[in-house]
């Protein structure tokens, strides 16, 4: 296809329905949900794909939903927001009732403000000034890992690399340091988790009961009692950063976070942003950055276990780049960590913290030939899509090569490496950071430990909380 909907359905009259595609058998009165809930909602959606095609229908009660693999329609897709098409508005109003009102589950003209206020924010400026306290931060970690195997004591990955990430992520977006690393139980990042997981719940569940008070239950009091908390933190953090700017007047021409360039732009007259808009966005920050980067890591460590000789390759490489160095300390030196991202490009393939993503077209739309109703739900199965739905040589294995440049002909393809960020106008404004975090880890790693899979232990098991993340990571560090 390779155009948008408009361009592909320009002149055409639809032919076929929903209800004409192929799809699961439906149950009467409850369609798909009895299957939909005996398993992690993405590996049902791919287990249809297999089995019915890479376009095809299910049934929640009575609202029929698309699912498509075809890569062609999905990049299309991605291209038509945020006109065309628009974020599951149900996902979207789940987000916002747990406080992440902000440039994720933004629409339209207020999608296009909430973007130039989080731009600002994002600018490889404030990343290259950010760049000392994440060289420190990773630094922490590393001591964190040598005292751990220092002392003989077994080294939590998947907790370690969710607290660094998380503490990043606080670093950058406000400003401050809060640790979680060091603090074995921090509440700011019990919360945060335990509403990833609730939202998670939520999407699968056909009848949205919380909403009704007398049906609610004691997940979703605290529910409430969470998202309070982490906007009183928020609050906290943005007084602190009022005060730095009224302090150090300087800040306003080169703010030293996102907190801060938020309120900078806030504040311009006739900005259009309100004192909203910079708690949604940096809220929205926090629970955008820290799954999702500390999940594409636990899943890149997983595949490394198995493939000792890409684990060499990231090794040699790290001790190329960082000489004698512990962990990276200047910023430049990022762009040469090739095997590490294309390691992680190949990771992010296979498994991408975002296995789908919901849409909805804003209008009546014609999908080739098939008649789309307004409103009507399009699940698309982004990990499916890039793991057979495409022309890659041996699609299902690990093999960071391929995106070399000059390897297998293709390297560096813009093409195949759309999904794990989105794609189209709506591309995720993160990316960049997320990158960055990874390769700082990886070849801090990979320069001072080995890695080895506990013995007799299973692979990870997919398990979904919003993002798709492994339900233990059976791997250790031990020293080089």
């Amino acid at each position: 296809m390779g155009k948008n909907i408009m361009e592909l359905t320009r002149g055409m009259a639809p032919q076929r329905q929903i209800t004409d595609l192929p799809g699961p058998r439906a149950r009467p009165l409850m369609g798909n949900i009895r299957e939909i809930r005996a398993q992690p909602f993405h590996r049902v959606l791919e287990g249809w794909a297999r089995e019915h095609g890479p376009l095809y229908r299910f049934r929640i009660m009575r609202k029929q939903m698309l699912a498509t693999a075809d890569r062609d329609l999905i990049a299309s897709l991605l291209r038509d927001r945020p006109d065309v098409m628009r974020r599951s508005s149900r996902t979207a109003e789940m987000l916002n009732e747990v406080g992440t009102r902000g440039l994720f589950t933004a629409e339209g003209e207020e999608w296009r403000r909430q973007r130039k206020l989080v731009m600002r924010a994002l600018t490889p400026e404030v990343i290259h000034n950010f760049f000392p306290t994440l060289s420190a931060m990773t630094e922490r970690l590393r001591l964190r890992w040598e005292r751990a195997i220092a002392d003989g004591r077994p080294v939590d990955l998947l907790r370690d690399l969710k607290a660094y990430t998380l503490d990043v992520t606080i670093g950058l977006a406000m400003g401050q340091d809060i640790n979680t690393l060091e603090l074995e139980e921090h509440p700011l990042q019990r919360d945060i988790e335990f509403l990833f997981k609730l939202v998670a719940k939520r999407l699968t569940t056909p009848f949205a009961y919380w909403r009704v008070p007398m049906l609610k239950r004691e997940q979703d009091h605290e529910a409430i009692a969470a998202a309070a908390r982490i906007q009183q933190a928020i609050f906290g953090f943005i007084a602190g950063a009022r005060k730095r700017l009224v302090e150090n007047p300087a800040l306003r021409q080169k703010p030293a976070n996102m907190l801060e360039a938020l309120i900078v732009a806030r504040d311009e007259p006739d900005s259009g942003f309100t004192d909203e808009g910079v708690v949604g966005n940096a809220i929205t920050m926090v629970f955008a950055g820290e799954d999702t980067t500390s999940n594409t890591a636990a899943w890149l460590l997983e595949f490394l276990a198995d493939h000792p000789q890409a684990a060499a390759h990231m090794a040699a490489e790290s001790q190329q780049v960082l000489g004698a160095r512990t962990v990276l300390d200047d910023y430049h030196l990022l762009d040469k960590l090739k095997y590490i991202d294309a390691a992680t490009r190949e990771a992010m393939r296979l498994k991408p913290v975002a296995p789908f993503m919901a849409a909805e077209p804003n209008q009546d739309v014609v999908l080739g030939d098939l008649a789309v109703p307004a409103g009507t739900v399009i699940f698309l199965l982004l990990r499916h899509a890039s793991e057979r739905e495409c022309e890659l040589s041996e699609p299902e294995r690990f093999m960071p090569e391929r995106w070399l440049d000059g390897a297998i002909g293709q390297g560096d393809d813009p093409g195949r490496k759309l999904f794990p960020f989105g794609g189209g106008p709506r591309f995720c404004p993160g990316r960049y950071l997320a990158m960055a975090e990874i390769k700082m880890v990886m070849s801090m790693l990979t320069r001072n430990f080995a890695l080895a899979r506990v013995p007799g232990a299973p692979s990870a098991r997919e398990c979904f909380t919003f993002t798709m993340t492994p339900d233990v990571l059976p791997v250790r560090l031990v020293h080089n």
